[in-house]
């Protein structure tokens, strides 16, 4: 497991950990693939009955490391590490929590869309910035956004991209409850081992039935975002938006069609 990624095992629940802090957590493809090996590991381990995934006390991720993502995807986009990750947690049998801290930034975000519960610091700030970095929503985002928060809303979270606080996203109802941010990750960790001592079996059983709706157009749509993404990283509008963010200016979109 990459230093990067760190996993820890509390009684029957395997604690998986974003830990770069220096550069805000920003996942690269190594990440990526450590990150869809704990969660397979999790699933193949009987002894392991839940997931739960943080970062450090101020940051859960910024996202993805443009400077790794600039040259676009590694191959067919559900054999890339992004793509493990993605289906490895929309296919998870077993329960998956999230401790959120500090900024959640793109797949930071939506990741958490494919959790079972999620326990937010009051210093979390979400934001969905595909569009202002010349890309498309990705994690299963254009189909579950809308389901759950009707069109329009989910229209402003992903083509304006703003930030948004985690008292609004408890409004939305993208969270299960508000926390101090010292307090997260023991209140997350304490819902987890309360999961792990329910009847395993029902506990799969209840998630099947509750994600059974729409696994197949999910699976579907994680595809075609993650194909459309990849081509995206490539394109010229991208190239402009990565620049900028490197030279710390505002990009200028004024040029495309």
């Amino acid at each position: 497991m990459s230093e990067l990624i760190q996993t820890e095992r509390h009684d029957r629940v395997l604690v998986v950990r974003i830990n770069r802090p220096e550069r805000k957590n920003a996942l690269n493809h190594a990440m990526y693939t450590a990150l869809a090996d704990a969660l397979q590991n999790a699933e193949n381990d009987a002894d392991i009955r839940c997931t739960l995934f943080t970062g450090t006390s101020d940051c859960f991720t910024a996202g993805n490391d443009l400077s790794d993502f600039a040259e676009g995807l590694p191959g067919e986009f559900e054999s890339t590490p992004v793509g493990r990750f993605l289906f490895g947690l929309a296919n998870a049998a077993k329960p998956v929590v999230a401790a959120v801290n500090g900024p959640a930034v793109g797949i930071g975000t939506t990741m958490l869309l494919h959790c079972d519960l999620v326990f937010a610091g009051s210093n979390t700030r979400f934001q969905m910035p595909f569009a202002n970095l010349g890309l498309c929503p990705e994690g299963g985002s254009s189909l579950l956004l809308p389901m759950w928060l009707g069109r329009a809303r989910a229209s402003e979270l992903l083509m304006l991209g703003g930030a948004f606080t985690a008292e609004q996203a408890d409004r939305l109802g993208l969270i299960n409850r508000i926390c101090e941010p010292e307090t997260t990750e023991q209140t997350a960790l304490d819902t987890c081992k309360a999961l792990a001592a329910q009847p395993p079996a029902a506990i799969r059983a209840t998630k099947a039935l509750i994600t059974r709706p729409n696994k197949e157009t999910l699976s579907a749509t994680l595809l075609a975002e993650g194909e459309l993404f990849g081509e995206r990283l490539k394109s010229a509008e991208a190239a402009e938006a990565f620049a900028a963010f490197k030279e710390k200016r505002k990009p200028d979109f004024s040029q495309f069609d």
